[in-house]
């Protein structure tokens, strides 16, 4: 709970419009209960292996999530993983070319 209550100060701040938290699926209550009381919009995704996969933060963002990962992750087309990692705020720069070096694939 600590990486996840540390996404949550991060978002809070307004450094991140959209978290992916991955973690046992035995956090889930808790986290759901954190993320309801604080009126944060989510969606839980089951993993294998009793993992989760917990996406959280602007509604908008949620939304498109919702849409676009209604499958494993390592199964988004490359425009979609590269929109993910746009979102999720990771550098622009890398993200270009690990589209490029997928597409090339």
């Amino acid at each position: 709970m600590k990486v996840f209550n540390h996404y949550l100060y991060e978002y809070k701040k307004g450094i991140r419009n959209l978290v992916l938290h991955t973690t046992n699926e035995q956090e889930k209550v808790a986290i759901e209960k954190k993320l309801k009381m604080e009126k944060i919009s989510y969606y839980i995704r089951q993993l294998n292996g009793g993992k989760i996969n917990v996406f959280f933060g602007d509604t908008v963002c949620i939304e498109i999530i919702k849409q676009m990962v209604n499958k494993p992750l390592s199964s988004l087309t490359e425009e979609e993983d590269f929109m993910l990692g746009v979102m999720l705020g990771y550098d622009r720069q890398k993200q270009c070319e690990r589209y490029l070096k997928r597409k090339r694939l």
